[in-house]
């Protein structure tokens, strides 16, 4: 079963979880805002040490 993770639009900044596995990876996304096919995965920070 994938994951949830965050993306966001480049084109509109809108960002929205959808469902991630790292396996299925490269996968076309479209924002559903605006339509754009402009998508990334927001990776999340290191928690520090």
């Amino acid at each position: 079963m994938a994951e949830e993770a965050d993306f966001k639009c480049l084109r509109c900044g809108h960002q929205f979880k959808a469902p991630y596995s790292p396996k299925d990876e490269p996968q076309e996304r479209a924002c559903p805002q605006c339509g754009s096919n402009s998508v990334r995965r927001i990776k999340e920070k290191a928690k520090g040490k």
